[in-house]
């Protein structure tokens, strides 16, 4: 069995003497001629990059100092990606942060370390991203070890790009906190179209569910019902997933005029329609008119998931702060479309790394489509934004490397939460005795085909 660990999305299989062996999804052992270190699991990594970073601060008036580009940058830390820590082999490992400076831009920077559990000291540290956007990338070499490889001009397969048909398993886990008082929980079940065949291979739950129907816009829900005796267990689902490359195709004009309306989040109003008609002075043609809007939102937003506000999909939000992730980005998108009269909607997924097999997903990813010429035409704007080179590319498709949860916004099952209408459905909703309590899922793939 190949094991490999990731770096910042992408995977690692260091070609060491020895192997590394895998005891379980949460503790690695290293073995290397004969020789056993002591055993290290994720949190001792995560320990060793907080001390680290800070002891550093300490010494630093506060802030965490790195030079980049020749440039001396006091950084506060934002997070560690948990789910990228690895172990790389005896005394060996990896961790992946984000930092943010005081004008707000955030740093994704690569730590390698060495050492024991409470004993581990940086090795080397590299800045991988600026605001989402990175100065390298990761290419597996033909003895299995990795190497940077600059981001211009990189391939696809490096981008995240998957155009042929791609087979794999996906696996939703969902930890449950421990609960005081009765809880009801939704998770989105993702469902077949044209372009994704879902099946679903296992559901382990500490009880039984049902499956909701969202009728507005054609999702399923899976809804639990629980006791404070099903806390602190998991849901743990694995689906079977075929999908295709996505391009424009045809749909009726009737459905489409439903996705000219406000929803909560993405509202209409003057300020969109005059963007919108800035934007769009002297376009002409339904293509050229919402090519115009994507670029507009290329040159004003940057990819940015730091303060609060960004991750909402809140259109206002977005178009004020000039910032935010895949779902402000969308969002700001869609108002500006409909202010101008093109239709658009949301959906999200996860997308599915193209440059290794197997192995942890850092968490949702959405996207968009719009109405013109008679089909809908899909687009990734922070994807392009991300990958300038690409930029054409997402303008009309999708990869095959994705999975999709759930399609529009405001979503209204019943059973529903005390909430009211669930804003997008990517991770589960979570009531605990009618109040909303946050829980991430865990998000895993593995190839079947290639």
């Amino acid at each position: 069995m190949q094991v490999g660990k990731t770096v910042c999305g992408v995977a690692i299989a260091v070609a060491i003497v020895g192997s590394i062996l895998w005891v379980s999804n949460r503790k690695w052992k290293s073995r290397q001629d004969g020789e056993t270190g002591p055993s290290v699991v994720t949190e001792d990594i995560q320990a060793g990059i907080e001390r680290h970073i800070e002891e550093q601060s300490r010494a630093n008036n506060g802030y965490f100092e790195l030079t980049i580009n020749g440039k001396r940058h006091a950084l506060k830390l934002v997070r560690v990606h948990t789910e990228y820590l690895a172990n790389l082999g005896p005394r060996r490992h990896f961790a992946c942060v984000d930092l943010a400076d005081t004008k707000g831009d955030v740093y994704d920077v690569d730590f390698f370390l060495q050492g024991d559990p409470g004993a581990m000291t940086v090795t080397e540290t590299t800045t991988h991203k600026l605001n989402g956007q990175p100065f390298y990338l990761w290419k597996q070499k033909w003895n299995k070890t990795w190497v940077r490889v600059p981001a211009k001009n990189a391939s696809k397969d490096l981008l995240g790009v998957i155009t042929s048909p791609d087979e794999f398993e996906f696996r939703y886990l969902v930890r449950i906190p421990a609960l005081d008082s009765d809880a009801r929980m939704w998770i989105p079940l993702p469902v077949s179209d044209s372009y994704q065949d879902i099946r679903m291979k296992t559901i382990k739950a500490p009880t039984d569910y049902r499956i909701l129907e969202e009728r507005s816009h054609g999702n399923q829900v899976i809804f639990f019902e629980l006791t404070p005796r099903h806390g602190d267990r998991v849901v743990d689902i694995v689906y079977s997933v075929r999908r295709v490359q996505k391009g424009a195709y045809k749909a009726d004009p009737a459905e489409a005029r439903d996705h000219l309306g406000p929803e909560g989040l993405v509202p209409a109003g003057e300020n969109f329609r005059m963007i919108a008609e800035e934007a769009l002075a002297g376009k002409r043609g339904e293509l050229v008119r919402a090519r115009a809007l994507y670029d507009h939102v290329i040159d004003r937003m940057r990819y940015m998931k730091h303060g609060p506000g960004w991750g909402k999909g809140d259109a206002v939000y977005a178009c004020d702060a000039a910032t935010g992730n895949c779902s402000d980005y969308h969002s700001y998108f869609i108002a500006v479309a409909r202010a101008a009269g093109i239709p658009a909607r949301f959906a999200v997924g996860a997308a599915v790394p193209s440059a290794r097999n197997d192995g942890g997903i850092s968490g949702y990813h959405c996207w968009a489509e719009f109405y013109a010429e008679g089909k809908w035409w899909p687009v990734d704007i922070s994807e392009a934004d991300k990958y300038t080179s690409l930029a054409t590319y997402y303008f009309g498709h999708h990869p095959a490397n994705r999975i999709e949860f759930t399609r529009g916004r405001d979503l209204v099952v019943e059973p529903g939460p005390v909430s009211g209408p669930i804003n997008f459905l990517a991770y589960p909703v979570l009531e605990i005795g009618g109040k909303l309590a946050r829980v991430k899922p865990t998000l895993s793939f593995k190839r079947t085909s290639g």
